[in-house]
This record gives C-alpha cells, structure tokens and sequence, in this order.
C-alpha cells in the first residue's frame, strides 16, 4: 500500500546526493503481524466504568450513526459523537481517548480507521465525510479529490489557524492524541500491516494537496507520527541492546552453568525486536521520504517551521540514528530562509543539540560548514532570529573555543552596545564567556580568599577596562555595563576592587594603570553604581521603566545602602586623588545622587559629609568647566534637600560659597567697569571666571537674594554702549540674567492669585457692570470674545479634536454659565444683546472649513456646547430666528449626522428649538422687574385655545415673510381686550404711577430711538421707522393693558421673592431691578408649582402672542 504511493514522491536530485541509512532501507511489501513475547503495557490505567466507557465508545465509534449529511451530531445527552469533537473539546483525558479507540479498532477496524480518517479530515476544516463505501471501493488520491469538492472556498480559517483560547487549546490536543495513539500501539497495532499503512498512505496524500489546510494539517500529523515513532524506535533500540547484552552475558557462561534455553529465548527475543526495529525504520522512512522532503521547502512557512522543529526534535532524541549530515543538511539549508520564524526553528533546533558536549563530535562537520551563517545570523534583522543566533554562537564557544575565529568573535563584540536591549544582553553573556571564563582554575583558588586588587575580580576589570577601549566607543559605557548586568552583576558590583585599583599604588612586578585606563575605569563605576541605584536600563534601551518586583526592589535597595556606605568614605579621596583632572571629577561627582543619603545622619557619618564638602568647595574653586561646575552644583542641589537631615549643614556651606563669589564678582565688576577700555586680561579673567561658577549654580539655585542682575545689567550696558566687553562675558551675562528673570519667574508663576480676589473682586464685578450700563452690545461681544479666546487656547494645547468631558472644557462651559447670569432676569432689555452675542458665536463656530472635506465638522464646531449656556437669555420667537440664522451654515450632511463628534451641534440646536417653559418664565421673572406699578388682580384668565390661535398667526405673520432678511416679531395692535384686561383696571387713573417717558436701555427709547436699531438685528428700512412712529402711540397703550395683565398674573404666581417686590415702593423695585440685572450670579428660587402653571397658563408676557396686527413693527434678524 505503501510503495504505490511513494513511488509517485520523488526527491530532487539536489537534496538526494547524501543519503542514509534509513534512506536506502527499501518498502517491505508485506509486515508481519504482532508477535507475543513483547514487554507489557506499563502506561495503561484502569478501565473505565461500564457509563463513562459507553458514552466515550458513543464519541468515537459509529461514524454513520454519528453524523447526517456529512455533518456531526451530538446524541441525546449532548455528548460529542465524533473523534475530532472530543479531542476538539479536550475534556476526557487523551489516554482514555485513545483506549478507548483501540478498543473499538479491535471490534471493527474498518470502522474505527473511518473514524481516524474522518478525523483528520476534519482537523482539516473540511466539511465532508468519508463514508464507509468510498473507504473500500475508492483509492486514497479520489477520496482526497471528493474531499477537495467539498472544501468550503469562502473562508481560509482552518482549525490549526483559528483565533481564539479554544482553538490554540486543539492544536495541543491534536499533537498530543497522535503521540499517545503511536504509544498505546506501539506493542501489537502498528505491526499489523493495517493501521500504519493507511494512516501513513492518507497523510503522505493529503500533505501533496493543493489545497493548504490539507497540507498544513496533514503535514504536522505526519511530524507528530515521526516523533512517535522515533520514541518506539529508541525503545526497541534500548530494548535490543538490552537483549544482547544479556546473550553475550549468558554465552560467555561455562557449559555447565549455561542455560541453553535461556539461550534459546533471548535469541529468539532478539530477532523478533530486529524485526520491529527494521519495520519502525520502514515507517519511518516512508514519512521521511514521502512527505519531510517535500514539505520542509513549502511555500507555506508555518509549513516549513514544522518540519524543521519536528527533525531537530528526532536528533536530538535518536541522535545515533539522526544526528548525521544526512539529516543535519536539511536545517542547514533552511538557516537561508526567508522568513524568519523558519529561521529561528533552525537556531533553537541546534541549540538543542549543541547544549549536550557529547554531541560535539557528531557536529564538528556541521559546525565548519555552517559556522559562517551562524555568525552572520547575529546581524539578522529580525531581533528574534539574532538573539538566537548569537546565543547558538555562544554555546558553539562554550563548546569548543577554537571552533570560532577572532574575526567572528569580534563580529559578536560590538553587539554589547547595540539599542535592542535583548541582543546587547546576549552579546554580554557571550563577551563573559569568553573574556570573563578563561582564567586558570588553580589560580583562581589561589586568588579566591584575596579581596581587592589581589581578588581573582582584579584582573578581570582590567580586562573590562581595556575591552572598553579598544572598543573606541567611550561615550557608551552605560550600554556595555547594562549588556553585562545579568551574566557579570557580580564583577560590577565589586566596588571595593574598583577603588582600590584607583586608590592604591601598584604592588611591585604589576602595571600600573594608565591615566586613560583610570578615566575608562571611573567612567565604568559610575555607569554601575548607577544601573545598581536605578535599577533600569539606561536612556535608548527598553520602551520605558517597568515595575520592579519585590524581589528586585528589595536588590534595588541593598545596592543602594553597599554603595552609600562604602563611597561616604571613599568619595572625598577619590576627590582629592583626581581633583586635578576635570574628565575624573566631572564623573565621580554623580556619584552623590545615588545615595541614601539618609545614612549620613543614621549613621553618624557627618564628618564623612564635611569632608565631601571641603572636596566639593576645592574643586569649585579651581576649576571653570561648564561639566565641573554644572556637576558640583547638581550635587549641592541633591544634598540640599529638605527631606534629609543633613539640609541645614549643607544650606550653611553652600551660602557660604556663594557669598564668597559674590563678594569677589562685585568687585571684579568694578574694577573692570572703573579701568573701562583699558582693562588687562587679569580683570577680565576674574570677571568671566567668577560669573561662570555663579551662572552655573544660578541655574540649579536660586541666588535671587544675592541680586546678581545688577551687575550683569551693567556688563551688558557697558557692552552695547562701548562695544569693547568681551564676549565671553557677554554671554555669560546673559545667561546669568536669564536664570534670575527665569527664577522670579518661577515665584510668579507659584504665587496663589486666588488670594487677591477679595481685595480685587468687587472691583472687577463694578467693572463688568458699568461696561454692561454703558453699551449692552459691546458688552456681549466682549464675553463671548474672551470664550473664544480660551477656546482657541486649548485647541493650541490639545488639538481639535477636544475631550468634551476633560476639566478644561468644563471650566469654559462653566465661565459661560456665569457670564449668563449676568445678563439679569430682563429678557426684553438684554434681548438685543444676547442676540449679538448668539450670532457672533455661531459665526466663530463655523468661521473655518475642515480641511478633510465638509463631511468632517469645522475645528470650532465644539464652540457650540459653550454657546447653548445662554440659549436660555433668549425669548421663544428669537430662539426661531437664531435657529434659522443657524441653518444657513449647515448642510444637509450636516444635519444628518449623529456621530459623537457632531454632538455639541446636535445639543445647541435641541437648545434653540425647545425650553418654551424657561422662556415663558424667564420673560415673567423680566416683567415682574419692570418699573411701573399697578392695582393686582386676581380675577379671570384667557382661555388656553386663544393662546394656540395667536402663537399659529405669529408663525405666519414674520416666519414665513418673503422679504429678503428675516424679521424678529415686535409688538403689534392691540387686539380687542379679554374681561381679564377689563375688571383689572379698577383704581382711577390719577392713582396710578405714570411711567417715565425716557428711561436708558427701556423699550419705548429702543423703539424711538434709531441710532439703537442699528446693530446686527439689521437696518430697517425707512418706511418701517416711520410705520414705527404710527403705531407708537397705539402700542403704549396696548402696553400699559399688557402690564396690568402681567401684574394680575403674578400676583397669582405668589412666588416668594417677586411677592415682595410688588409690595415694595417705586424706588424699592428700581433697586431690586438693578440688582437682578447687574449681579454675577443669579440663583432663582424654586417654585413648586411653577410647571403646572406655566402648562395652564397662557403667555402673557410675549408681545406677539396678545397683539396681532401687521402694522405692528418688527425687527429685522441677521
């Protein structure tokens, strides 16, 4: 059954040229069967009960029962009817699985392969079913042909690519029932010349499919069943050495003590185990040739990792069968793929192998052949793949040292400083092993009980140290200390080595150290004393700071104390040792920050902290370098701290300092300014010396107190009216003066201004209200001129598209509620004013057009929310106009769209559109303010339909006119009067209050007045002022009947704050008038009541709704 199907795979001629062993053994055409006499199972467990059994044996027996039309059933209690279902769902244990498949295989072995062909079939992601009449009648190349058909083309998906938890869990279980099945077979099934013949014929068919789930799937069961067949190999292997060794034994018996029968039956057991080991070989060797060969230079790379990892995996378990150039040309070969997981396969597959040093022999013809691609691998673009290589280098190393070339070595050195943090961490175990584990054992343990210098870690910093430099990359020892952390932490962190190098003078017969090996060698310690403290990779390496662990945060922190301690002490000698050299004491003064500085006071070090000082002031005194002083002001910085103790000490000795250059840069300054042209290079030296060290403390301390400015101001104006100031000096200080602005700013800038509020409050709210008395409009512009300010202040900062829920754009939001309030409880005189208001914030909103097309909103459409805060100061008909003003920038587009970013349009229309409750309110609460008075009555109401009518009429009489500008409805004739109007005015006429005749800001001068009209309501026409003049006379009558209406009702309304307002006298109402409209923040009493009146009752309060009359005058709207 075999050998016709391979005889159809043929292996290239470029990969057939070195052949093997298991490669020339040919197909036997016939197998025995099972024979008795072999080991029993030592791995099976108990039989399961009678229901478990039945209900397992139902799941993978009966595959017709099973399934209808090709697709699986489930019976009656839910259970998974079908092989694939169960291993799918992996919830019975796989050995039970398999035995339970073994027990059917041995009632109807037709049956039972049905099922494991249907099985795969399945794993597959086909949608057909095998049925037991193609089985027998049809061969394996038709029935995969008729399982093509059925193949579902629409999607790609298979098992073994699916998403999904559920479906990674299959491929285990996949692998996994494949190996347990060859291991629970591997005494009696697999040699019956059935079961392997099929399986293996099926799957060499299937992985020579067109069709890709078929060969991926096909392929890594075929794998899997190579690994389980080598595991039986290397049994029968062990088992046969075994035999033998036990015939030899007997054998070699004198005749009288040889047991001749014994004899008989361990060379009968023998040749029985040689023939299974020759019919596993044959197996073997067919998926080898039938499917390896062909399937591991797929097109399909998951296709070709499979292969690569599956033979990595057989030579390292059957190494004596396996590990030949037979089998190790083929990863060879694939370390030249071009994908790089493939790649990486091949690397962990030799890693395997060259982790065991026995191996080494069978490698060596490998590794010279190879070794060169290995080594370019380390440069490989993907990270994966050259992490992997240089760890398979660093074992072909550890292995045998002469199997790399310094050229090669070296093409691995430069890597310690590579910006990807896992290479340069590879790269560091390697420079370890081969720089750090070459030493003499002998003199190691010599060495082992010396410490410092003497210490077996003496040489090998040496060795680090000259690594560094020959390496020419000084700037990055951070890099290389951090590539060696986790192979050499034990070596960096020996700082008592490090400064007994430094410290102590040479013994005699060693080599002293060079000033530039001194320089690398400080460099380096401080590079560590800083990965110790901070315990994170240096700037450039990793993504960012991850959280420490317990574990690590409790190193962090004793590295931290072991280096405070030990530099408390040694850090002023290292000062006074190299204070001369500026590189030196530029590095060791970073040192300090690292400590806890706790333990100088904890303890009792203190002395210890007034010799790092004197060092500190010495050092600051002789040298000018901008790293020196900027580094020994940092460090007066960290020391200063008020957290710590030992601040007042420090604070003392820094003033100390800074008064002493203060006091020379004084007088330095004068006698440069007295001497003027004429001033020597000495004078100068003083001056451009002394303002560098103090410009560069200026820029870590404040020294405002110490009035540097001053005289920096007088350089400069020397300067500019001169000329002659050197320039040295001249950017020195400006420098200086910019530090001294810089820190006043700082005092500024963390000043409370909330604190002068109430000095400046009531000034500023006076302010706001006489600008509001004096010009209404103006007014309006200017508080929304300062909302869009802000709102284009943080479209600055944060961009267009704005978090409408962040703090920033609330505040704003929050501004515009207040700057509402202000416009008091009269919607009548504020009308023209908030109106402006309105029209210039709709204009800001759509003033530009997004650049990504007009489906996009304009940048300021956000605006809008801002805006919808006074939606409520305008009254019912003005809501309409600005509404349809609004509608002029909008688009159909526009209005359709519903996404979150359209919503502050949505929500400003929805403010212009409803609130006519609020509006009727709002229009009462401005009435009941009005400076007149009249007789209350609490007598009849209007009826509710005449309402309805007038409010239709007033929709027809300036909504719908054809003039070219749209009109905002004015007070029209009066109409015939109610019986309300009537019975109202029952006082004489002599005792009513007149009304003023001229009152700034009230209606009838609005009405009178044209220079008020002219405003963004528009210019009316000439003949609509001299209508106005006609009707005046007519709409001041109708008025005063409006007001006695107006008063009735409130009166009613019996609300607490207007009830005594209308009890009040005249000058009383003027007062509370005034005060309504002029406060900051108005907060109106809740009314219990207040909705079902305002549902109930008509509104009286709108002009338009009580007078009816074309004659009436309008106002024209935008």
């Amino acid at each position: 059954l075999i050998s016709g199907d391979l005889d159809s795979t043929n292996e290239t001629t470029a990969h057939s040229d070195a052949g093997s062993e298991l490669e020339e053994t040919e197909v036997k055409g016939k197998r025995k069967r099972g024979r008795p006499g072999r080991p029993p199972s030592t791995n099976k467990k108990p039989r399961k009960s009678p229901g478990e059994k039945s209900r397992i044996e139902a799941g993978i027996r009966g595959v017709g029962r099973g399934r209808a039309n090709g697709h699986p059933q489930q019976n009656g209690e839910g259970e998974p009817v079908t092989l694939f279902e169960v291993v799918k769902l992996g919830k019975s244990a796989m050995q039970s699985v398999v035995d339970d498949w073994i027990e059917s295989y041995k009632q109807d072995r037709d049956i039972a392969l049905l099922d494991l062909i249907n099985f795969f079939i399945q794993c597959s992601g086909c949608r057909g079913t095998v049925r037991i009449e193609m089985f027998r009648n049809m061969q394996n190349a038709e029935i995969i042909r008729k399982m093509t058909e059925e193949f579902d083309e629409d999607s790609g998906d298979y098992p073994l690519t699916m998403p999904g938890p559920q479906w990674k869990k299959f491929r285990s279980n996949f692998c996994e029932f494949i190996g347990v099945l060859i291991r629970q077979c591997q005494y009696s099934i697999i040699y019956d010349e059935y079961m392997m013949d099929t399986v293996i014929s099926l799957l060499t068919g299937l992985s020579d499919s067109q069709v890709r789930a078929f060969r991926h799937t096909s392929t890594l069961a075929a794998m899997k069943l190579m690994t389980a067949l080598v595991n039986v190999a290397l049994n029968l292997s062990i088992h046969q050495d075994n035999t033998q060794r036990q015939y030899e034994a007997e054998r070699n018996k004198m005749i009288g003590k040889r047991a001749n029968e014994r004899l008989e039956l361990l060379l009968q057991k023998r040749k029985e185990l040689q023939e299974n080991q020759d019919e596993i070989e044959n197996m073997m060797n067919s998926i080898f040739k039938g499917i390896f060969v062909h399937r591991y230079r797929d097109a399909i790379a998951e296709i070709r990792a499979i292969c690569i990892e599956e033979i990595g995996v057989w030579m390292k378990m059957y190494s004596d069968a396996f590990l030949n150039d037979s089998y190790l040309k083929y990863v060879g070969w694939t370390l030249h793929d071009r994908q790089g997981e493939v790649r990486l396969k091949c690397l962990k597959a030799l890693q395997s192998l060259y982790t065991n040093r026995e191996l080494f022999p069978k490698l060596e013809l490998f590794t010279n052949r190879f070794k060169d691609r290995i080594v370019s691998m380390t440069l490989d673009k993907e990270y994966d793949v050259a992490v992997e290589a240089i760890r398979l280098v660093t074992l072909i190393l550890h292995g045998s040292e002469e199997a790399l070339s310094n050229e090669d070595c070296e093409n691995v050195y430069h890597l310690v400083y590579s910006a990807h943090r896992p290479v340069a961490v590879a790269a560091g175990e390697f420079l370890h092993k081969k720089l750090f584990s070459r030493h003499d054992p002998q003199a190691e343990e010599a060495l082992a009980k010396r410490r410092g210098r003497n210490s077996p870690n003496g040489n090998l910093i040496r060795m680090l140290v000259l690594f560094f430099l020959e390496s020419e990359l000084h700037e990055h020892a951070a890099y290389l200390v951090d590539s060696l952390w986790e192979s050499s932490q034990e070596l960096l962190k020996d700082w008592e080595c490090m400064t007994e190098l430094l410290l102590e003078e040479p013994v005699q017969g060693e080599e002293a150290m060079s000033d530039r090996q001194e320089s690398a060698l400080i460099e380096l310690m401080v590079c560590t004393i800083r990965q110790a403290a901070e315990a994170h990779p240096p700037v450039g390496r990793g993504t960012g700071k991850r959280v420490l662990t317990a574990k690590e945060r409790k190193t962090q922190i004793d590295d931290r104390n072991k280096l405070t301690e030990h530099f408390i002490i040694t850090l002023p000698m290292l000062l006074s040792k190299y204070s001369a050299d500026a590189e030196k004491v530029a590095n060791l003064l970073q040192i300090p920050q690292y400590f806890d500085l706790e333990i100088y006071s904890t303890g009792r070090m203190e002395k210890h902290l007034d010799a790092l000082l004197k060092q500190i002031k010495f050092v600051v005194e002789k040298h000018v370098e901008s790293d020196v002083l900027e580094a020994c002001s940092k460090t007066y910085s960290i020391l200063c701290s008020e957290e710590y103790t030992i601040q007042n000490r420090v604070d003392i000795a820094r003033s100390q300092l800074i008064d002493e250059f203060v006091d020379r840069f004084n007088h330095s300054v004068e006698d440069l300014l007295q001497e003027g042209e004429e001033a020597d290079d000495d004078d100068i030296y003083n001056v451009l010396s002394t303002l560098k060290r103090l410009t560069s403390f200026h820029n870590a301390h404040d020294l405002t107190k110490w009035d540097l400015f001053g005289n920096c101001y007088r350089l400069l104006k020397t300067g500019i009216e001169h000329g002659a100031m050197p320039e040295q000096i001249v950017v020195q200080a400006l420098q200086c003066s910019h530090y001294s602005i810089l820190w006043q700013l700082v005092k500024i800038t963390d000043g409370s201004p909330s604190k002068y509020y109430n000095d400046y409050g009531d000034i500023i709210k006076e302010t706001l209200s006489k600008t509001r008395q004096i010009d209404k409009i103006q007014c309006a512009k200017t508080l929304i001129l300062s909302l869009q300010q802000l709102f284009n202040e943080l479209v600055q900062e944060q961009g267009p598209n704005l978090d409408r829920t962040s703090a920033h754009v609330s505040g704003i939001k929050e501004l515009a509620r207040r700057f509402a309030l202000t416009f008091g409880l009269d919607q009548i005189k504020t009308r023209e004013a908030v109106a402006t208001l309105h029209k210039d914030g709709i204009e800001f909103a759509f003033k530009y057009q997004n650049q990504k097309g007009q489906e996009y909103p304009p940048p300021n459409l956000a605006f809008l929310e801002v805006l919808s805060e006074f939606s409520s100061k305008l009254l019912r008909q003005d809501k309409k106009t600005v509404h349809s003003y609004l509608e002029k920038f909008l688009t159909e587009q526009m209005m359709e769209r519903r996404e979150d970013v359209w919503l502050p349009l949505i929500s400003y229309r929805n403010s212009l559109v409803t609130g006519g409750e609020d509006d009727r309110m709002s229009v009462n609460s401005g009435s009941s303010s009005s400076k007149t008075s009249s007789v209350r009555n609490k007598k009849g109401r209007p009826p509710l339909h005449k309402k309805r009518v007038e409010d239709e009429s007033l929709d027809n009489t300036w909504l719908n006119r054809t003039d070219t500008m749209i009109q905002t409805p004015g007070p029209l004739p009066a109409p015939q009067l109610t019986s309300t109007v009537l019975r109202e005015n029952s006082r004489p006429m002599g005792d009513q209050i007149q009304e003023p005749e001229s009152e700034h800001g009230s209606e009838p001068d609005f009405l009178h007045n044209p220079q008020m009209q002219i405003s963004w309501l528009g210019q009316p026409k000439l003949e609509d002022l001299n209508r106005k003049d006609r009707t005046g006379m007519n709409y001041m009558k109708v008025r005063t009947g409006v007001r006695h209406a107006v008063r009735g009702l409130m009166e009613e309304d019996a609300e607490p704050i207007f009830e005594d307002v209308m009890m009040s006298s005249r000058s009383q109402l003027e007062d509370m008038n005034e005060e309504f409209e002029d406060t900051m923040v108005i907060d109106l009493p809740p009314s219990r009541n207040r909705r079902e009146r305002a549902e109930l009752r008509p509104d009286f309060f709108d002009s338009a709704a009580i007078i009816e009359d074309d004659s009436g005058f309008g106002m024209p709207m935008f």
